[in-house]
């Protein structure tokens, strides 16, 4: 079961229901969105993933036809939760360019390449013998092809006519009964768009030259009127100005005004720094809506779906490449709605995801509260006018919040409950730090060349209400929520964390020579003082952060405030690494985040550093690969970069530096580890070198290294590239390998547990998983009374413990001896803003979920660890390995998280070959495994994330997120949440035309398509022209879906309803051309009594 959010990403087409008021939006890659009132939000895609070319509802009926650039027309039933595909019709002869359904028509108009308009039936989607051939419709004398068909329409004024417009400029009305020309027009500009007035006597046509002609149906030799709206007035004789192509325009008329011409483009060509623009002209005035992104189609909505009537536009929908706007013309400002959808996903390139279910239940009311009081202003004050459908809450609710990170620095958090979304508070990241200056950001932030506050990880605690973010220039920030506003200054800590090693070839085990003493060889570890100042051109950096965080007082609004700033430094000329994991403990006070290089562990509560170390310090004496230090290399290492588009080309020599685990996915080497080179090669410095692309004098940087991650080629089109060029740290496994074989810390959670084999007390410790498969825990050692925690130090120790799985370590979680599992302890949350600096103290409410100590000897928690590779659980503190899973052998696991789902604990696993696996837990017993979704895109895997509940969500595209779950109870109560598309709404009747309106207006209420276009009339088409496919899809709900006798039985009920409806429609006719018939007698009886005696001199 799957729900997806955000802007349809590369859209096409657009249509609206006037009558049900729902909208539907095709895009590039064959996805159709329906949108109504909020929570009506469907998804629906063609299988063949053809874009969509045009979209086409059959008003009021609970359907919508498609046209795709693979020719071929879909008939969607939309009387359903999940709309369905009825008939298909292939086109093998012919493209399609045009599609015109006439309200209340079974016969969809259709326009092609080569000229023709042939007629299909949409009830048997069969392609009539009537077909208007582009020769017979242009004149015998015109030697040359008048193009596509660009326009189709039915004259307002009578059916039996049908407008069509060809590319070259020409036009033709056709009348359908005499299957003839009734009248030409000739322009020698190309034609866009066409559009009627509402009595049928006039149209409007936009051209490529920016001009606007109106054409009177009297006089067709010439336009009756010919603007150029942006051009520049000329002199009289002279021609206007040639202006940017007019797209498209509507001509809709009002019954107290004058009429809106709205039309897209058309600007000055000595204009063009000028943004996309959509021109709405009422009488003498002009308005030039300017717009953020490329105009792809509007629509003016309507208050009457009859073309015959006054129009009476209300508002305009405006879908942009990136955005969709609606614009109400009933104000004379044109304020545009407040958008109900989640449509600025996409705002700033999303970097990370988090996704959180069943959170604690005043999360959502007190984020928004806070949230709502920073929206934007200058909304229309009515209500959103796409407000069809029907949606109601599932049986089955909780809260559910998703966090966004961009590009920008900027958090995002959601509201997730009932499959919604609604933005409720955003935070933005960089007003922590300075606003670099022109020319200031290269000589610090070259870890990435733009972007530098792109967010990374995100880590929050919803009970505690802590929130931690990592960024890409190698900062952590803590923030504590508040419902009150402050001014103060930030604190900052800088750390100096570099450690190298050389690069040995891996020993056998039982060769290993003993570990060196490395106390007089470590290199120094130290928080640096408080250096900013920018190293001159020439001087090795050296303690230099990548930004500066602001020194002077800051206001800090309600919300979540900056606690702490951390930042790693330069260290001799070479700039940190990137973040790779991040955990933080609101109990504890704690953050620990690490990278290629080693480990950090920041205390919070007393703003101090408690540990900054390498990673190969932390093994002590117990180095399982016996590495030996080194002193920094002269060459420049490889930086992970989010915002980095394009790698080089990686030498062969590197390529093959990949380890014995490596395997390959679609011919793409995608090797989760990579400790040294598989063929004993070392490569020189000279190796390296090549593949520093930028010379010398300046570090390359590349993407996210660490030591254990892969490198995967994946085709990126251009217009993805940034979206696409994220890559997320180790903490998901997806980022570049480091070629020069460090040993990344990629998993670190806080847990109270056993620090040491055979302890017999629990104690807050702080698990670390490293790229090689290594688990090492640290032993916290706190105050034991809470108001010494202020005051008293903290000691942080690794206690030797080493535990050892097969890939990078994922992610850990805890459980007890009766299989309920841990959740790392927190502080209850308090407004510490508002309280005294007296009561801190002794107002921490801590909440430790630590397990049951018994007094039989024995284990009393079980341990998870999951790698790249496997899944293993531990029984403590005897670390005895109880069970052990080899999830896969040929990929490797991109995602995985302990959740629990129907009050079971289980181990969620998503792999780089689409695999969603779900095993139990204790036992690691494989309970599901699903092919669900191949890794093409990198941001599928370092956006996929997993939460309680079975549910899980990715990016699965640059606008929008992609939600899906795998409980079969969870998809039973998402099937009652969806919305319905289709509500009974009874059809508005037309407005009473008058007697000399309908004797005067035209034969369009005695014009009859079945006669003229049925088989026994216009004959069969040829079969080879286009090919009729029974849909999948079956119908639903009033229109019975099931086949068999009750199905046929439903059907017949429906089709003897819809019967003796036509039948009373036809009555009511008949009933009103009767009383018609017996106005007019009446009306020419009294002529003739008073005209009779009267001389034609009288007159």
């Amino acid at each position: 079961m799957q729900v997806r959010h955000g802007f349809p990403y590369q859209p096409t087409a657009l249509a609206f229901d006037p009558v049900q008021k729902i909208l539907a939006i095709g895009t590039r890659t064959g996805a159709i969105r329906i949108l109504g009132r909020p929570g009506v939000d469907c998804y629906c895609q063609h299988e063949s993933g053809a874009a969509v070319l045009q979209l086409q509802f059959l008003i009021n009926e609970g359907a919508l036809v498609s046209a795709g650039s693979d020719d071929v027309l879909h008939l969607w039933n939309l009387r359903q939760k999940r709309p369905a595909i009825l008939h298909s019709l292939k086109f093998n002869r012919e493209r399609i360019t045009y599609c015109h359904l006439p309200f209340q028509s079974k016969w969809l108009y259709v326009g092609t390449e080569r000229g023709n308009t042939h007629i299909v039936n949409i009830e048997s989607f069969i392609l009539s013998g009537y077909v208007i051939m582009w020769n017979k419709a242009i004149e015998l004398s015109t030697k040359t092809h008048p193009g596509p068909v660009v326009h189709l329409s039915d004259s307002p004024r009578d059916e039996g006519k049908l407008l069509i417009g060809y590319e070259n400029g020409t036009v033709v009305l056709w009348d359908l009964k005499s299957k003839r020309a009734e009248l030409r027009v000739y322009y020698d500009e190309a034609i866009h768009s066409i559009d009627w007035h509402h009595e049928g006597k006039q149209f409007m046509c936009s051209h490529s030259d920016g001009s606007l002609t109106l054409w009177n149906l009297k006089s067709p030799s010439r336009p009756f009127q010919t603007t150029v709206p942006h051009g520049k007035s000329q002199r009289e004789g002279r021609k206007s100005e040639s202006c940017k192509p007019i797209l498209k325009v509507e001509y809709k008329t009002c019954r107290n005004s004058e009429p809106f011409i709205i039309f897209s483009g058309g600007l000055s060509y000595d204009k063009a720094c000028r943004r996309p623009s959509l021109t709405i002209m009422h009488g003498k005035a002009i308005t030039v809506l300017e717009m953020d992104h490329p105009i792809v189609e509007f629509l003016t909505l309507c208050e009457t779906p009859y073309p015959n009537e006054f129009q009476e536009p209300y508002a305009v929908v405006v879908l942009l490449e990136k955005d969709l706007i609606v614009v109400d013309l009933t104000q004379s400002n044109f304020p545009i709605f407040e958008n109900p959808y989640p449509m600025d996903i996409h705002e700033s390139p999303v970097t990370c995801t988090a996704y959180f279910a069943d959170c604690p239940p005043d999360l959502i009311l007190v984020l928004y509260s806070i949230g709502v009081k920073h929206k934007k202003q200058g909304y229309s004050n009515k209500e959103w006018p796409i407000s069809g459908g029907a949606w109601n809450l599932g049986t089955q609710t909780y809260p559910e919040i998703i966090i966004t990170g961009h590009a920008d620095g900027s958090i995002k958090f959601w509201d997730a409950s009932a499959i919604t979304l609604q933005m409720l508070y955003k935070l933005k990241t960089s007003k922590v730090f300075e606003k670099q200056k022109v020319g200031e950001g290269k000589q610090t932030c070259e870890i990435v060349e733009e972007d530098p506050y792109a967010i990374q990880m995100i880590y929050w605690c919803p009970e505690s209400r802590v929130f931690c973010v990592s960024g890409v220039s190698a900062y952590v920030i803590i923030y504590k929520f508040s419902r009150h506003e402050i001014t103060t200054e930030i604190v900052s800590l800088e750390v100096r964390l570099q450690y190298d090693v050389e690069d040995i070839i891996t020993p056998e085990p039982e060769t290993s020579p003993p570990f060196p003493d490395l106390s007089s060889q470590l290199p120094s570890r130290s928080l640096s003082g408080s250096t900013n100042t920018v190293a001159s051109e020439g001087i090795t950096r050296d303690s230099i952060p990548c930004l500066n965080v602001k020194t002077r007082p800051v206001r800090m609004p309600p919300g979540y405030q900056a606690e702490l700033v951390i930042q790693l430094v330069w260290v001799d000329g070479e700039p940190p690494q990137q973040i790779t994991s991040l955990a933080v403990n609101s109990a504890y006070g704690i953050v620990a985040f690490g990278n290629c290089n080693g480990l950090v562990v920041v205390d919070f509560i007393q703003k101090t550093v408690l540990l900054s170390m390498g990673t190969i310090d932390l093994y002590r004496s117990s180095d399982l690969y016996q590495r030996q230090p080194r002193s920094p290399r002269k060459n420049k290492q490889f930086i992970a970069g989010l915002t980095e588009l394009n790698d080089s080309p990686v030498p062969l020599e590197l390529e093959r530096c990949k380890s014995p685990t490596s395997d390959h996915v679609n011919g793409h080497c995608t090797s989760p580890t990579s400790q040294s080179c598989s063929s004993g090669k070392r490569l020189s410095s000279a190796d390296v070198t090549k593949v520093n692309r930028w010379g010398p004098g300046r570090p390359p940087f590349r993407k996210a290294q660490s030591a254990a991650c892969m490198e995967i080629s994946l085709p990126v089109t251009t217009e993805e590239n940034r979206e696409n060029s994220y890559n997320r740290s180790r903490s998901s496994s997806i980022s570049s390998i480091d070629k020069d074989s460090k040993e990344a810390i990629t998993a670190l959670h806080f847990m109270e547990s056993f620090a040491r084999k055979n302890d017999s007390v629990i104690s807050p410790c702080l698990f670390v998983g490293t790229s090689l498969g290594m688990v090492l825990i640290i032993s916290l050692n706190l105050p034991s009374a809470d108001e010494q925690r202020f005051t008293e130090p903290v000691m942080v120790l690794p206690s030797g413990t080493f535990l050892s799985l097969k890939g990078a370590v994922l992610t850990f979680s805890c459980m007890d001896r009766t299989g309920t599992l841990m959740q790392p302890p927190y502080e209850v949350w308090r407004d510490s803003s508002h309280v005294d600096e007296n009561e801190k103290s002794w107002r921490r409410k801590l909440v430790m979920n630590s397990p049951s100590l018994s007094q039989e000897i024995g284990d009393h928690q079980y341990t998870i660890i999951c790698s790249e590779k496997q899944a293993k659980v531990f029984s403590l503190p005897s670390q005895t390995c109880l069970y052990v899973h080899n999830i896969t052998e040929t990929s490797f696991i991109l995602q995985a998280d302990v959740v629990v789902m129907c009050n079971s604990v289980c181990l969620a696993c998503f792999c780089a070959n689409g695999h969603i696996m779900i095993m139990s837990l204790p036992s690691l017993r494989p309970m599901l495994d699903v092919n669900y979704l191949p890794l093409t895109d990198m941001r599928i895997a370092r956006t996929f994330c997993f939460t309680n509940e079975g549910q899980a969500l990715y990016l699965v595209s640059p606008t929008e997120i992609q939600r899906l779950t795998y409980s079969q109870e969870m998809c039973d109560n998402l099937q009652e949440m969806l919305g319905d598309l289709f509500t009974p709404i009874e059809t508005p009747e037309a407005q009473n035309r008058g007697f000399l309106k309908g004797l005067f207006g035209g034969s369009g209420q005695t014009f009859d398509r079945e006669e003229l276009f049925g088989e026994a009339s216009a004959g069969k088409a040829s079969r080879s022209l286009a090919q009729h496919i029974p849909g999948p899809g079956g119908i639903e709900g009033m229109k019975g879906a099931a086949g068999g006798v009750m199905g046929e039985l439903t059907r017949a009920r429906i089709a003897l309803d819809e019967r003796g409806q036509r039948l009373g429609e036809l009555e009511e006719k008949t009933a009103g051309m009767m009383t018609s018939a017996e106005a007019f007698s009446k009306h020419a009886h009294e002529l003739m009594l008073k005209y009779k005696d009267k001389k034609w001199y009288q007159f």
